[in-house]
């Protein structure tokens, strides 16, 4: 059975991390999302737990796809999960130079791990997370952006003004 992994913080999850997920379950018998611990360098908007169970629920209808949390080396958890492959989505240039670095080091750290890049659909070219975060500093939310369940989630924690028209 094929196993890939794709890692992320997915905070929040946008509807460019699912489009990428659904692709990918087309290509591997199993899609494990891995949802990493953010740095110290970001806030994040929600905790671990919540972002687990906001994509959780998000690819409820995708069968072979599973969510799990993680700490550590990447290529660490890849192995874990029975798997030699990362894949990773490329918005732009920019997104490619930053993911080979990061493939190449993987590769390397792991002795034989790969990185298969898939480009993002073009309607989703300029989402992403930071997007989001950036939008939700002001409490304006993207709700092309996210997933109906992370915008809810968005609306009850405080982070965004409901999108709702009121009568």
């Amino acid at each position: 059975m094929s196993t890939v992994v794709y890692p992320g913080s997915f905070d929040p999850v946008t509807v460019g991390h699912l489009d990428l997920i659904r692709r990918a379950a087309g290509i591997f018998d199993h899609v494990v999302v891995g949802v990493l611990v953010n740095s110290e360098k970001k806030t994040p908007l929600f905790s671990l737990e919540e972002r687990v169970i906001m994509l959780k629920d998000a690819c409820k209808g995708i069968p072979n796809v599973s969510v799990e949390s993680f700490e550590g080396l990447l290529v660490d958890f890849v192995r874990a999960k029975g798997s030699d492959t990362i894949i990773r989505g490329l918005r732009a240039l920019m997104d490619f130079e930053m993911e080979l670095q990061l493939a190449q080091v993987n590769r390397i750290a792991s002795d034989g791990i790969e990185t298969l890049f898939l480009p993002t659909d073009p309607r989703y070219s300029d989402v992403s997370s930071s997007v989001v975060r950036e939008f939700a500093k002001y409490r304006k939310a993207l709700p092309e952006f996210v997933p109906e369940n992370v915008l809810k989630a968005m609306v009850e924690k405080g982070i965004v003004e409901s999108t709702k028209q009121e009568d």
